[in-house]
């Protein structure tokens, strides 16, 4: 994981433009790989892999260079970390799953909404102020969601929405598929908002380790629990959950939260919504899976809204590069 100590924007190797590029083409190989691990593996399983491998690989690091910083960590603050992991656990357990039962464009799409639901929450939560551009951006995306969420059971049909059996469609597979992915972007919301209060008491790296190990830790009792089995897979398996950890979580959420460093918050979280896109078209190539006509204007009309509810961060200084955890 890249630390807070990064060299400064004089020394920096490359763009961070390119860097932050690489980022979301290395987070849009997730739903991909998953979709391959899920062959023989259960999702649990998989998210499980996913972050102990990822917490185990940063291990060395961090506890070489922040083990102090660990240890004397405050109890309220500890708590929160806590918190922070065991959101980030069910997170990854429900938007996993999500992808067992609905399309790889409307999963991804709906988990994306995330940063809507911190920016609806974080007047209760941190205090903070919500613009007109957030709740105009709130109600396209909701508009966007419910399109995607109708369209396992409903059509396009000249111009009009068409639903066969509107009760079949809220108890088909595909819906309880989206509804695993909204859940999984509420979870998500839980996690950005607890890391907002924390960050500023630790450091990025000390923050990352310390939730994903918690993450990795639930994860391995909630398949304990359901009693899967975690060996017995073929090597090709393990190897999509190997690239599960080291593409989009290190490499990723490095890249993000290294571009950071250089590029103000709001240019960042624009440019996250390039992730639903390489995931479709990598999904369409590797999968086979066209998205739905109904998928694509609601997916269309969610990424709109988090560019608007985005537009009220662009006022602040392109300097304001305070570093947030990314999902």
């Amino acid at each position: 994981m890249i630390g807070d100590n990064m060299e400064d924007s004089k020394t920096k190797a490359f763009s961070p433009i390119i860097g932050l590029f690489l980022g979301i083409l290395a987070v849009s190989t997730a739903s991909l790989l998953i979709r391959f691990a899920q062959a023989e593996a259960p999702s649990l399983v998989i998210a499980a892999f996913r972050m102990v491998l990822a917490a185990l690989i940063l291990a060395p690091f961090c506890l070489s260079r922040f083990s102090r910083e660990i240890v004397n960590v405050p109890k309220k603050t500890l708590i929160l970390l806590v918190v922070s992991g065991t959101f980030l656990a069910f997170h990854f357990a429900f938007w996993i799953t999500s992808l067992e039962y609905t399309s790889v464009a409307s999963s991804v799409v709906l988990v994306t909404t995330a940063p809507l639901w911190v920016a609806l929450l974080s007047p209760i939560f941190l205090k903070e102020k919500v613009t007109s551009w957030i709740v105009l951006g709130l109600v396209v995306s909701l508009t966007g969601g419910i399109i995607v969420g109708l369209s396992s059971g409903c059509e396009f049909i000249n111009g009009r929405i068409a639903c066969e059996n509107l009760a079949e469609t809220f108890r088909g597979r595909i819906f309880w598929g989206d509804l695993m992915a909204l859940a999984g972007s509420w979870l998500s919301a839980g996690y950005l908002l607890v890391g907002r209060k924390v960050r500023g008491k630790v450091s990025l790296t000390s923050y990352v380790f310390s939730v994903y190990s918690v993450a990795a830790i639930l994860l391995l009792i909630m398949v304990l629990i359901t009693r899967e089995k975690i060996t017995g897979y073929s090597g090709q398996i393990y190897f999509w959950m190997f690239a599960l950890a080291i593409i989009p979580q290190i490499i990723g959420h490095s890249a993000f939260n290294w571009a950071l460093k250089y590029l103000s918050a709001a240019y960042v979280s624009i440019a996250l919504l390039g992730e639903p896109v390489g995931t479709v078209i990598l999904a369409l190539f590797f999968l086979r899976e066209t998205p739905t006509i109904m998928e694509l204007v609601g997916g269309v009309l969610i990424l709109i809204g988090i560019f608007l509810a985005t537009r009220s961060e662009t006022a602040r200084e392109s300097g304001n590069t305070e570093k947030s955890t990314i999902e």
